[in-house]
């Protein structure tokens, strides 16, 4: 019988690090991830981030506890015990850092959404991956939505993709500048149905709602409604040349996060990854570009500074 991967984790300040636990180690679980266990672990935690910080200890336990997981005091001796990583510290503005620590280990990374907030700290974890010559994969579980990868399976044949909304919570945390503590969910929605290519960004805010409209190169527009009122769902309208298709994504009854790891486990075997990281990279230029649109009220191209 093959032997699971090692996979280490990093960061347990976020309530994915006990439910892609629980996928990964619990085989009873309907929608368990076959092919690694989480073995250990790092905490640590923002102490500006009370989201962050405040969750810590709880999760800590759990992974220990429930979990099994050897708890380890850095990222380094996390990497030396695993075959790959999940790094999926909830702060944003550590992920360059913590793949800087891991990545001469030469171990497959998954880094969980955002990547970073900010576009040259994108760059730097890229050009990081080149140097190590290792696999680095990065996306919010929306873009896996069973209901989107089912609307997208369903495009008749022949038809083209023109255009597509989005529509979902946004949430602002302060310390994780502007869209990309929930805008990053509905711009992976996004890409996933449009592709990159997306050249030009505005966007505008009014009260507990916002628009973010994105022209393609092509000619195609794409677009984000975000919302910050209670009850808010994730959906989208992908529009193609043979009509329009609505997507609800809590429609399915398989979690988000399960289709996610179904592909890391695949990259962490076949160090293929699913979506390339100069994708991921463009979204985060995208959400960077809506940020400077809104404090500036004008169109922002997406590799202008």
């Amino acid at each position: 019988m093959e032997q699971p991967i090692r996979i280490g984790m990093i960061g347990l300040d976020t309530s994915h690090a006990p439910a892609f636990a629980e996928l990964f180690n619990d085989a009873t679980h309907s929608y368990h991830v076959h092919g690694g266990q989480v073995v250990a672990a790092y905490p640590g935690g923002s102490a500006d981030f009370p989201l962050s910080i405040n969750r810590v200890a709880g999760f800590t336990a759990e992974l220990r506890e429930k979990y099994g997981a050897a708890i380890l005091d850095s990222p380094e001796a996390v990497a030396e015990q695993a075959d790959a990583i999940l790094l999926i510290t909830a702060d944003g503005r550590l992920h360059e850092e913590q793949f800087r620590a891991v990545a001469p280990y030469g171990k497959p990374v998954f880094i969980d959404k955002p990547l970073t907030v900010d576009p040259q700290a994108a760059e730097r974890i890229s050009e990081l991956a080149e140097r190590h010559r290792i696999p680095v994969m990065s996306a919010s579980a929306l873009r896996y939505a069973e209901a989107l990868t089912v609307s997208l399976d369903s495009v008749e044949d022949g038809a083209e993709i023109h255009g597509a909304d989005c529509f979902g919570p946004m949430q602002i945390e302060p310390t994780q500048s502007g869209f990309y503590w929930y805008g990053i969910h509905t711009a992976d929605m996004l890409y996933r149905i449009m592709g990159p290519g997306c050249s030009s960004v505005s966007a505008v805010s009014s009260g507990d709602s916002d628009s973010i409209v994105g022209i393609w190169e092509d000619g195609r527009i794409g677009t984000i409604r975000g919302s910050r009122r209670p009850g808010q769902s994730y959906a989208a309208a992908i529009h193609t040349t043979a009509g329009t298709k609505l997507s609800h994504m809590a429609s399915h009854a398989k979690p988000y996060y399960a289709s996610l790891l179904e592909r890391v486990i695949r990259m962490f075997k076949t160090g293929q990854c699913d979506v390339r990281l100069e994708e991921t990279i463009e979204i985060i230029k995208f959400l960077d570009a809506a940020n400077r649109s809104v404090a500036t009220g004008g169109q922002v191209k997406l590799n202008s500074r």
